[in-house]
Order: structure tokens, then sequence, then C-alpha cells
């Protein structure tokens, strides 16, 4: 089988070595790296070309102290939306979805609250986060066969909050609205579509759907802080709901398994034995940027599924995923034929994810991660009347304010189902970053994560607070 371009170097005894140092290392150090990180379990697979290394450690469920393996499933949350993503596109090379037709081309009963705007979005801009509706729908439609369709009728009062094609946010139910479009067009529930054209073609044994499969393999529980300094306890349920599958709300698996995926995606849509899973042609289009990301330090732009980072070494792709206390992240540098596979089950994930990534795709790579931002010595922030205010979306209500000192402060609410998780209020200190791009003073989740203040009200007033969603301006 022809390899895709950049693996033919990876072959020899060098670069070998490598990728066992490598390996080596990582089940060296993991142990100490979750206890430093306060994660109950994590298992990681890296691959160069078809070689591939793996490591475990730590348990599955502090309640239980199963042991974590290699084999072991954990949640991937939204990395799903890549492999609806690619159902889509494999809809699109057999020519039966055309991603600049109007989803009503597909699913005629497509409705949100502004009907103009339900009438022109496409399968494209949903694939790149830019459709404009409100994003973040958790609602339960039951576990049955139908919860999409019914999902479906849940959107009908979603409100529009940019014109389509606008701006980037994150829209966990557009890819709902995708994975429908991908049940009308192959007549099968979408995890059965997800099964048979993807996982069973690409040879993915250890995937769970459901928990109804994830029994039968040892699977992982996430693990939530139920209050801000409080140990880590396991959740009280295993997933979000069925409906939000094509989102990322159930779909579980080992590490090599999703390196399986990535390699398909490396071998330009070639999967074991030569077998073409998708074009060469849609492979390259859904890693072309549709839109470039606000300042927030997470990624430089968004392709059809993929979220892309253009870094001063070279290229990288892949996507990150949080579900009930479990976070999984995906990295490729396409260019050496590297991935890695980082899934936990709590705690401060994001620390395992930037000390292995930045190991996995510097040394083997060649690409450098940019350091984390990081508050210290910040500059005041001037105009900061712009920021004031209370800006909302149907999981949070924000409101930044400025104390007699002249100092900015946000305050967060959980609301509606991230509230019923127990998700706590979030308070820190507003400082300067980057142009209208602002820095948490204290972490979250161990992670300063920029937020972006975006267009203008008309006032002088910043119209949307971005922290990867757009949440629109209530109120001063």
């Amino acid at each position: 089988m022809p390899k895709p371009d950049g693996l033919e170097e990876l072959d020899g005894p060098r670069e070998k070595d490598g990728l066992d140092g490598v390996g080596a290392w990582l089940r060296r150090r993991l142990p100490g790296l979750l206890r430093e990180s306060q994660v109950p379990g994590a298992a990681v697979a890296v691959s160069v070309g078809d070689e591939v290394v793996e490591a475990a450690a730590g348990v599955l469920s502090t309640a239980t102290g199963v042991e974590a393996t290699v084999d072991s499933l954990f949640q991937i949350g939204s990395i799903t939306k890549v492999v609806t993503a690619t159902l889509v596109m494999q809809l699109a090379d057999e020519g039966r979805l055309d991603l600049d037709a109007p989803v009503r081309a597909v699913l005629p009963e497509f409705r949100i609250a502004d009907e103009r705007a339900a009438g022109r979005i496409t399968a494209r801009q949903l694939l790149s986060h830019v459709a404009g509706f409100e994003g973040d729908v958790f609602t339960d439609t039951g576990k049955g066969d139908d919860c999409l369709e019914k999902y479906m009728a849940v959107l009908r009062d979603v409100p529009q909050l940019f014109e389509p094609g606008a701006m980037f946010s994150y829209n966990n139910a557009g890819f709902c609205v995708l994975g429908r479009m991908v049940e009308v067009l192959c007549g099968e529930p979408y995890d059965v579509c997800a099964r048979t054209r993807l996982f069973a073609p690409l040879g993915m044994t250890h995937t769970a759907s459901d928990p109804y499969e994830a029994i039968v393999h040892r699977a992982a529980v996430g693990h939530v802080e139920r209050a801000p300094g409080k140990p880590l306890e396991p959740t009280p349920v295993w997933a979000l709901a069925r409906s939000n599958a094509p989102a990322g709300s159930m779909l579980a698996m080992r590490p090599r398994d999703l390196l399986a995926f990535a390699r398909m995606h490396l071998a330009e849509g070639r999967g074991p034995h030569g077998r073409t899973v998708l074009s060469p042609e849609s492979v390259r289009a859904m890693r072309l940027p549709q839109i470039t990301l606000p300042d927030i330090d997470q990624g430089t732009a968004w392709g059809l599924g993929w979220e892309l980072f253009d870094l001063p070494d070279g290229p990288v792709f892949g996507h990150d995923g949080n579900t009930i206390g479990q976070s999984a992240f995906l990295r490729v540098a396409p260019e050496r034929g590297v991935a890695v596979a980082i899934l936990t089950n709590g705690g401060l994930s994001r620390q395992v994810y930037a000390e292995i990534a930045g190991r996995v795709l510097g040394e083997l790579g060649g690409v450098g991660l940019s350091a984390p931002p990081t508050p210290g010595g910040a500059a005041p922030i001037r105009e900061a009347s712009r920021y004031l205010g209370t800006y909302a979306s149907s999981t949070s209500e924000t409101t930044v304010s400025r104390d007699p000192a002249g100092r900015l402060w946000l305050e967060r609410t959980p609301l509606g189902v991230i509230a019923d998780l127990d998700e706590p209020p979030y308070r820190t200190e507003l400082v300067a970053w980057r142009g209208d791009s602002l820095l948490p003073v204290e972490p979250e989740r161990g992670v300063h994560a920029p937020l972006a203040f975006l267009g203008d009200d008309g006032q002088g007033h910043a119209l949307y607070l971005h922290t990867g969603r757009a949440d629109r301006r209530v109120a001063e």
C-alpha cells in the first residue's frame, strides 16, 4: 500500500528506536504524572506509521479500584464529531449529499427559531461550527433508535446568535443534525452506521456506542469535583443522552482504536489491507481551514470536523473531548505521520495532555506546542467598560463586573443540564492578555483559558463573550 507523504522516512531503525523510547518513557512516567495531576486513570497510545506503543496507569473507578489497562474503554467525547464528519464525507463521496445544499434538502423538518436561517444553513456550516444557532442543547429524547428524529423537534425554539457563516461558535446540536442526516441517507441508526461504515472496516474491535456495549469491556467511569477543593468522586451516571451521540455523548473506545481511525486519515482514507474508506479528496478537504478561530488559544482554524493548529514548526490537527468527568485528546502531526491519543477519567487532565503531547509531537513529530498562557505580569485592562455586562447561553450565565479599585471580575453560574451535573460556579479576576482577549487569574481545571470579547452592541460594548462558544450579551 502506498504511504502518505512523510511516512517513508519513518521506517528506519532510528525512528523506530524513537518510538520505542517514547513508549518506555510513557510506561515509566504515566503513573507519577497521574498522581501529580489528580487524574484517577488514563490510557495512552502513540503511533508512527503502522507502529503503535501504549501505556496505561491508575484506576477506572476510585469506587472499585479496577486497574486501567491499554484495552480499557474511555469515552472520547467530542472527538466523536470527527467520526460524524467522516460519515458525512463518505456520503458526499457517494454523491448522496451536497455539503453546500441547505440541510432541508435532506431534512425538510429542520426548524430553529429563525426560519430564514433554517432555510439557508448547510452541512458545510454545521461541520465547521459556523451555523450560528445556540449549540448546547442536551435534551434527552429517550434511548430508542428514534431519539435523533425526536431531537429535531427540540430545536424549533433554539435562537439564532448570528448570521450563518459569520463567525465560529462551537455547536453540539449541529452535529446531532448531521447525525440525523446520516441516519436518513443510510436508513439505519447513527451508531449502526458508524460501526458498519467505519469501525468494522478499520478493525476497531474495542469500541462501545452505549453502556450495553461498554459493559462487556473494562470501562472507565468519570470523576468530578462536586465542590471546589473536595476530593474527586465517581459520577452518578455514565454518559449523557443518546440523542447527543453524534456530538460525543456516549462513544467510548481504547486509545489504539482511536489511532486506527486517525491513521486512516493519515493514509489518504485507506484502512487495513489498502481498503478505501474515504476518498483522498475528502480527507484533504476535512483539513482545509473553513473559519479562523477567535484568539482564545484553541487552535488557529476549523476544518470540516477537525480542529487545525498552524504552528511554527508545522501543521497539527486533532480534537478534544469532554463528557461527564472524562477528557480525551487526539493530536496528529501529518508531515511525519505521528498521532497520539490520551484518554483520562477526571482531574487536571489538561496537564497530562500537555506533557505527553508536548513530548510526543516534539520528539517524533518535530512540532513544538505553544506554551499555555499564564496571567503573571499581565498589564492593566484598558477601556474596561467594553467588557462589562451579562452574557448568557442555555448552559451558563456569566457576569463581568468592575470593583471600586478598577479590577475586572468574572462570575459564571451553570444553568440547565450543566447545573444538574453539579458543575460548580466559577469566579475569577480577569487581566489583559492580547487585544480584546482577557485571561482568568484563577485556573479552571488547571488551565487559564482566554476569553475573547467580540462585536459591538452599538453602544461601545462587546456583543459576545467567546470561550469557544459565543455567549450573547443580555444586559449591562
